[in-house]
């Protein structure tokens, strides 16, 4: 299924991914509006005809929605974007599509500017999206993608009313920005739900999808803690109707307070199918407040490479459970290298709380606080260790390394359906490590990822630079009874562990 990520410029870039929709869950501060319950059919005649409750389910939304719509806003941006930026993947004026590594893209790029390659160039945007009023004095939250390129920002009322506002903070990693009104005033607010909206509750959406403002959707709350693209942190997920121009509107509960924010779609066709995803309001509320105060974010940082431990990692391991986070790269000068911590660490507890896997260290680390220390317990050579780390600042960005494929063949490693060679003989440049030739496609190898052009960096935590290194490592493990090695790769794009049984082929 193709997905399209679209921001509310309704400029769109096809990825794999989720669909930017625009729902922002709203929250309230203190002297936030309250209001009534919507009225509710409390008892229906069950199939026995005795009388069954029916709890809050509502004969009509209308109460409900002209108490909170007054603190829905839409969000109107116009700035600036930089476009033509010199990128393999960015297709130029007249120039043919072609993909990296095809013999003609030489070509093409020696004679860009006669494709109309002129470097990169600026141009008007525009964007729309929702957002919300959280407080009397105009504090306002909507999506940081609604806002990211925003020279100017224009709020309008539900009365239709159109007042400037500034950007007071914008988080990135919970696409949550929040924004105030500049126009002095006493303005409609809503609140955030002290309580976690449970599945099966009902919702109302409220937004300005594709620029019709002040749109009422209704449904239920589908699911919780969804992993959603990259982000470490869990999301609702919710069936009411949610469309482009929705970013940053809010989602409320049946007592009239946000319960999330929208901010993603899942689209097949780049409209609602009814899957949408919110920002939980208590998350929500926590950059808020940050914001607020600071202006930005701050979160620890040790700066690894993670990823989760899979059962037959955990089985390389010699481990019974399949938990914690692996580390597959160091940052250099960053805090983990630092302390001591090695590529191939398992970290299993970070302050005496254990660590599920890589999304659930992420947000423990996140949530403590730069500068702060903590204390890890970490699995290396077959044994538990503590480390204590000073944490650093998240810095928000990160760089992959890439590697430039070779050819060839090379001594075959059959128990694990690869043909490998030193890397030294493929790869120019590369003194470390070994490549990997060919892959036998009904191998579990092939089925993991692996690919002709990778190369393996360690095995079992041991550097290889020869396929003798490979071999004398997956030996050692058959000789420890282990029924897998743990194999740490560098690909085009990434550097991963996966654990390959020792009889691979499927």
């Amino acid at each position: 299924m193709t997905t399209e990520r679209t921001t509310s410029t309704g400029i769109s870039s096809k990825k794999s991914g989720l669909m930017i929709a625009g729902l922002v869950l709203g929250f309230g501060a203190a002297g936030a509006m309250t209001f009534s319950q919507a009225p509710t059919a409390t008892a229906q005649l069950s199939q026995n005809g005795r009388i069954a409750e029916l709890g809050n389910a509502p004969l009509s939304f209308a109460d409900l929605v002209e108490q909170v719509r007054p603190a829905v806003v839409s969000i109107y941006v116009t700035g600036t974007v930089t476009t033509g930026r010199k990128s393999k993947r960015k297709k130029r004026r007249g120039q043919p599509d072609l993909p990296d590594g095809h013999p003609l893209n030489k070509f093409f790029k020696k004679f860009e500017k006669d494709f109309g390659g002129q470097g990169p160039s600026s141009r008007p945007m525009r964007a729309q999206g929702s957002g919300f009023i959280i407080s009397p004095d105009g504090y306002v939250v909507t999506n940081h993608h609604v806002v990211r390129n925003a020279d100017r920002i224009k709020v309008a009322l539900n009365n239709g009313k159109r007042l400037d506002a500034k950007l007071i903070g914008s988080d990135q990693r919970t696409d949550i920005a929040l924004l105030k009104i500049e126009k002095s005033g006493t303005y409609q607010s809503v609140r955030f739900a002290t309580k976690e909206a449970r599945v099966g509750d009902w919702v109302l959406a409220i937004g300005n999808p594709f620029g019709l403002s002040s749109t009422v959707t209704a449904g239920i709350v589908s699911a919780r803690g969804r992993d959603v693209g990259d982000s470490p942190y869990d999301f609702i997920q919710i069936d009411a109707a949610v469309n482009k121009g929705n970013s940053g509107g809010p989602t409320f509960n049946l007592a009239g307070n946000v319960v999330g924010v929208n901010t993603s779609i899942i689209s097949p066709s780049g409209g609602n199918v009814g899957i949408a995803f919110a920002v939980p309001a208590p998350l929500v509320q926590s950059i808020v407040d940050q914001l607020k105060k600071n202006g930005s974010v701050s979160r620890g940082w040790l700066g690894v490479q993670i990823q989760s431990v899979s059962d037959d990692m955990a089985a390389s391991l010699g481990l019974n459970e399949a938990n914690g986070a692996i580390i597959g790269k160091l940052t250099k000068n960053a805090p983990a290298e630092k302390s001591g911590m090695q590529i191939g660490d398992l970290i299993l507890e970070v302050d005496g709380a254990k660590v599920k896997d890589s999304r659930d260290l992420a947000r423990k680390i996140a949530a403590l606080a730069p500068n702060s220390k903590t204390d890890l317990t970490i699995f290396r050579d077959g044994r538990e260790q503590n480390l204590s780390v000073k944490l650093g600042r998240f810095p928000g960005s990160k760089s992959l390394a890439s590697l430039t494929k070779g050819k060839g063949g090379g001594q075959e490693l059959e128990s694990l359906g690869l043909s490998l060679a030193s890397a030294s003989d493929f790869a120019k440049g590369s003194k470390k490590g070994v490549y990997v030739t060919d892959v036998d496609q009904k191998s579990i190898a092939a089925d993991k990822g692996l690919r002709r052009g990778d190369i393996i960096l360690d095995v079992n935590g041991r550097a290889v630079s020869t396929p003798d290194d490979v071999i004398k490592a997956v030996k050692s493990a058959k000789t420890k009874g282990r029924r897998a090695v743990l194999v740490r790769f560098r690909s085009r794009k990434r550097e991963a562990f996966v654990a390959l049984p020792i009889n691979g082929r499927g």
